[in-house]
This record gives C-alpha cells, sequence and structure tokens, in this order.
C-alpha cells in the first residue's frame, strides 16, 4: 500500500474503533492524528483542549510563527512539506554545546536550558514538548513574562517522573495548550500535534 493509503485505512479503522467521541470536527482531526501516531486509544478520553488552543494555533503557523520542540525526535516528526507554505521554521537548542555547559553550570536538565536559550523567540510562537517535563516547566515561568508567551503550547511529556503534574500545571496556568493528562506522551505525540495543525491551517486557507 502507498503511504496516503496506509493513513486513510488507519483513520478509518480509528473512526469504526471510537463511534462516539467528545470532540468537535477540528478537535477530532487532532486527536485521530494523535492515535494514528501511537495507536493509543486511552487519548480519546485523556487529551484535553483549551477553548482558543486551535484558533491560536492554526493563527501562529499561518502568520509563519517560529515552531520550538523540547527534542530533535519532535523536529524530525514534523512535516516541513506542510509547513512549507507558511514560511514558518522549526528550532531545537537540545544539542547546542551552549546549552550543555548552562545545564552544568545551573545543575538543571540540557532541556530545560535549551528552552531557557529560546526565550526571545517564544512570543507568538508555538511549543511542541514532546519528552522533558523539566522543558514544560520551563516554558511554563518564561510564559509568566508577556514578553515572552507564547501562542500555544502542546504540552505532552513523557515519564514516572512530575509528566502528569507538569501537564497539570499547563491545564491551569490559563495559556492556550493542548495536552493529554497521566504520564504518557512522547515525542511522535507532540510531532503529531503539529501536524495536524498544519493540515487544518491549509484546510483554512481554503474556507
Amino acid at each position: 500500500m502507498r503511504p496516503e493509503q496506509i493513513e486513510k485505512k488507519s483513520c478509518e479503522l480509528i473512526e469504526a474503533r471510537v463511534p462516539s467521541h467528545p470532540f468537535n470536527r477540528r478537535q477530532w482531526l487532532v486527536v485521530k492524528r494523535m492515535i494514528h501516531a501511537t495507536a493509543d486509544f486511552e487519548l480519546v478520553h485523556t487529551t484535553v483542549f483549551h477553548p482558543r488552543s486551535l484558533q491560536a494555533g492554526i493563527q501562529a503557523l499561518r502568520s509563519g510563527a517560529v515552531i520550538i520542540t523540547d527534542t530533535n525526535m519532535v523536529k524530525a516528526g514534523i512535516s516541513m512539506k506542510r509547513l512549507r507554505g507558511f514560511g514558518t521554521k522549526v528550532c531545537c537548542a537540545i544539542s547546542r554545546r551552549a546549552v550543555a555547559k548552562e545545564a552544568r553550570i545551573t545543575g538543571t536538565t540540557r532541556a530545560a536550558a535549551a528552552m531557557r536559550s529560546l526565550a526571545p523567540l517564544m512570543k507568538g510562537s508555538l511549543v511542541a514538548v514532546g519528552n522533558a517535563p523539566t522543558a514544560l516547566r520551563e516554558v511554563l515561568a518564561i510564559a509568566g513574562d508577556r514578553a515572552h508567551r507564547p501562542a500555544l503550547i502542546i504540552g505532552v511529556p513523557v515519564g514516572m517522573v512530575d509528566a502528569a503534574e507538569s501537564k497539570e500545571q499547563l491545564i491551569a496556568s490559563g495559556l492556550p495548550f493542548i495536552t493529554v493528562r497521566g504520564e504518557k506522551g512522547g515525542s511522535p505525540l507532540a510531532a503529531s500535534v503539529v501536524n495536524a495543525l498544519a493540515l487544518l491551517s491549509a484546510e483554512d486557507k481554503h474556507e
């Protein structure tokens, strides 16, 4: 089967497995792509959208906003083909030597130090965190300053330590977000949300 045929068949199978759900049309498109990326049907029950999240993400992408990721895996999973028409770029600082040095000096994680280094780019951006709860905590701290506030935070860090808690802080923050409750998450999940937003943004351009 061709890749587009596999994707179409996968979406049909997801629709068949989930005859009812609490999402509107746009939200369901996002959740379907999340399930497609992970084969995790619990996402129907754990995915949470801020009321302004999709509109904020679509507007940001259509204006060419920077996408900031916590890992290169998230960056690699984002379809640049779908983003080409928006003139945006994806930034990840996790591998920079200066970030590693800063993490050693300050005693924090490289993920948190990477987010701190990208704070000047964060205003109006899309931030996609798929791995490190410390990165999400740092983004929320940075977003406390309106001068660096992202348009949308996709916060789906994974793990046993602070993943669930950091996502609850995101939900309580009042900032536009897309997240999943609990310990599950991951880089493929974060990338799938960005890719779904790109699809919605292209769709809106023709409405």
